[in-house]
């Protein structure tokens, strides 16, 4: 096996401590119990520790949570529900009253004043929106208060939803611009197996990127190993790299897993891709919602390698509906994925002017709004797609 992406390490040399902002995802599993189906306070008490210790490092926290529909379910007496999407949303509104009064509770007990934010996709895939929550985020934490972040399941349909707060987490790093991602689970990180059906599986303490090797570690997305799930948590820990940001699974189930991490506790680290990307290319790179499809033929392929604007000439193909300033997919011919962009045009229109000339799109649509359909600022490429 090529060991390449891999890294050996053997302790956490106090890396958490050298982040300037760090994002908590906690999953259900660490969060509450099998049993009683509550919060585990005394856990989460432990953890207003943890953050207290780093905020007292000048750290600034901010929390991903899941829970809600859990604790709704309890309340209710509802079990097996997750994927019924109908019985998410009453169980989510029920559930995230609850959760936030926990949070509120126990983290005001250890003088922490925290700030509920709840998301649809649209927060963070649509431009302004995401600009907003930038700007409310940086509000919260420079008053001092740890943002309690989580998906508004109670208006999430299945066609606009992160589909996990693992990504969602990933998402709230890169509109944060965190340092540090860190994942708690009920697994303490990633293994070259599922470790529950082979004794033999090797834990991986340190990753440097997520390759298609990398991914298949994590086995197929039904797989008990997954469900809850390490395809999600690698996709993060993707979607965290790009932005810039370092990203750590880990056991959460024991107190203090902060503390635990940082004292060399069992984990994988992911590391950081560097990039010199701006801001708003960051956004575009990392979008979890594209909006439609482009296929490009050979020539726009190259023109776009070498710094140009994609012209209507160079589009073989559009798929999907979307408006003017959507995210959409870059494709080669082959329908490989070679990178994203802000559409100029409606789909509409697009699909119209689709392989024409520009000087023949005011001819086609009745108005000439620009002559590349995405242009260079608004577009980013995957480094697969560079010839060696």
């Amino acid at each position: 096996m090529n060991s390449a992406p891999i890294m050996n390490i053997t302790a956490s040399d106090h890396r958490i401590y050298r982040s300037r902002r760090i994002v908590i995802k906690i999953g259900s599993a660490v969060l509450i119990d099998k049993k009683s189906g509550l919060v585990r306070t005394a856990w989460m008490e432990s953890l207003a520790a943890d953050v207290n210790r780093l905020r007292h490092a000048g750290i600034e926290v901010l929390i991903v949570s899941s829970g809600a529909v859990a604790l709704g379910c309890h309340r209710l007496r509802i079990n097996h529900i997750r994927s019924k999407l109908k019985a998410r949303r009453p169980t989510s509104a029920i559930g995230q009253i609850m959760l936030a009064h926990a949070y509120q509770e126990v983290m005001f007990h250890n003088g922490i004043t925290t700030a509920q934010i709840l998301l649809s996709t649209d927060d963070t895939e649509q431009r302004r929106p995401h600009l907003y929550l930038r700007s409310t985020i940086n509000d919260l934490l420079k008053l001092g208060v740890v943002p309690v972040i989580n998906e508004n399941d109670t208006v999430s349909t299945t066609s606009c939803s992160f589909g996990d707060n693992d990504r969602l987490s990933a998402r709230i790093a890169q509109v944060a611009n965190a340092d540090t991602l860190i994942i708690l689970s009920d697994i303490d990180g990633l293994y070259t197996s599922d470790p529950r059906c082979n004794a033999a599986a090797r834990h991986i303490p340190e990753v440097k990127y997520v390759t298609a090797e990398i991914e298949a570690m994590a086995g197929n997305a039904g797989s008990s190993y997954t469900s809850g799930g390490m395809v999600t948590k690698l996709a993060a820990a993707k979607i965290a790299a790009a932005a810039g940001c370092q990203t750590v699974i880990a056991n959460g189930l024991e107190p203090n897993p902060i503390y635990r991490i940082d004292s060399a506790g069992s984990c994988t680290w992911f590391c950081e891709v560097a990039s010199s990307l701006t801001t708003r290319k960051r956004w575009i790179a990392s979008s979890l919602d594209p909006r439609g499809q482009l296929i490009l033929n050979s020539g726009a392929l190259q023109a776009l390698i070498a710094g140009k604007s994609l012209l209507p000439a160079g589009v073989i193909e559009v798929i999907g509906t979307f408006e003017r300033g959507d995210v959409v997919t870059l494709h080669a011919p082959d329908r490989a994925l070679c990178g994203r962009g802000l559409i100029t045009y409606a789909s509409h229109d697009a699909k119209q002017i689709a392989g024409l000339k520009s000087r023949e799109i005011e001819t086609t649509l009745g108005y000439h709004r620009s002559d590349e359909i995405v242009h260079r600022n608004d577009l980013v490429l995957n480094e697969c797609s560079i010839p060696k």
